[in-house]
């Protein structure tokens, strides 16, 4: 089979890999859409073994491997099933299942393990597209205990944009706490952050998207915002003072990482706010006690979201028609993975996937 294997400076290679076969309790997905997610870019790029350096995982050297190893990328999978291994309960997962793949595989036995959040793993998560074989492939072998059953009405690409942009952003609405009491600002909308307009504009949340770029914050209204800032010609916090008669909003959540949209996140909130940073990258530089303490605010940081709340998510998906779809505005072949990437890597245009 042909994967696609990032090798930083902005450079990618298109290989020849065995098709897999299944151990004991393993499944072997035929893959049906694999998302381009934003934090592919880190991996393209820089070298990879730098990233993973850089954001604190468990380095290569460490797990046996060499930095040039090659390791098929794409961290939101998305298909069928087309074998199983020894010991896999045709009760829970069988061949011809549609799946989406939670991307991370730990231990086990750790209690982030037994509680769905693989990737806090006690002794160092693997993560599939970055440490394991990920989904730009037409094959990927994955334990059967990472599957999550993908209902006939959420589509492969839909479902390839929950197993980590869509999910992000669900994973983060949750640890928010959010209702429909709340009022909402989402500051970067790009994939995860209309993901989070959609999704809590679902909820009946009040939203408020802000972004820099003309066309995103276009496109908010499209995903269920009642308001929108263009922060390129509108101070956001003043304009959310104004929509929320001087109170600021309960929620906000940062999906653009960097210095400004952060300090905003947290001070577009009125007091006891409660703001989820979700963006990778960058730093939080504000006043303890101006911007923080005086003022009762609660500041999570929110990595990705558990196994559960995927199926969560997708089920609320399903049952909401929420339409996920409308994020894809790119659809691409294996064989066009280095064009993929240039124009993804360029930022000029919106989400894209690979479809098989």
């Amino acid at each position: 089979m042909k994967g696609v294997v990032f090798r930083g400076e902005r450079k990618l290679e298109i290989l020849d890999f065995e098709d897999p076969v299944p151990g004991p309790g393993e499944a072997v997905i035929e893959m049906k859409a694999s998302g381009m997610c934003g934090s592919d870019l880190h991996f393209y790029r820089n070298k990879p073994a730098d990233v993973i350096r850089s954001l604190g995982f468990k380095d290569l050297a460490s797990r046996g491997m060499s930095e040039d190893t090659p390791v098929i990328g794409g961290h939101e999978p998305c298909g069928q099933i087309v074998a199983v291994g020894a010991g896999v309960d045709p009760r829970a997962f069988k061949v011809g299942d549609r799946v989406a793949v939670f991307h991370y595989e730990g231990c086990l036995h750790c209690d982030h393990c037994r509680t769905g959040w693989t990737q806090m793993c006690s002794h160092g998560a693997d993560i599939h597209g970055v440490i394991k074989h990920g989904g730009h492939a037409h094959y990927m072998k994955v334990p059967a205990t990472s599957l999550v059953h993908l209902p006939d009405e959420v589509s492969f690409a839909a479902g390839a944009a929950i197993s980590c942009g869509t999910g992000t952003a669900w994973g983060a609405l949750l640890r928010l706490d959010i209702s429909a009491r709340d009022t909402l600002a989402v500051f970067g909308l790009g994939p995860v952050g209309l993901s989070a307009v959609q999704l809590a504009a679902a909820m009946g949340v009040e939203v408020i998207g802000v972004d820099i770029a003309a066309d995103r914050v276009a496109r908010a209204k499209e995903f269920g915002a009642t308001h929108v800032i263009d922060g390129s010609k509108l101070d956001p916090i003043e304009e959310i003072q104004k929509l929320t008669g001087g109170l600021g909003v309960t929620c906000s959540m940062d999906c653009a990482g960097g210095e400004v949209p952060r300090q905003q996140a947290v001070r577009s909130t009125r007091p006891w706010g409660r703001i989820a940073l979700v963006a990778v990258g960058g730093n939080l530089n504000v006043d303890g006690m101006k911007d923080v303490i005086g003022k009762q605010r609660t500041i999570i940081g929110s990595y990705t979201f558990s196994e559960v709340s995927m199926k969560q998510c997708i089920h609320f998906v399903a049952d909401h028609g929420v339409d996920v779809d409308k994020l894809f505005t790119d659809y691409w072949k294996i064989d066009q993975a280095d064009e993929a990437y240039r124009m993804f890597d360029a930022q000029s245009g919106g989400k894209g996937a690979f479809l098989f």
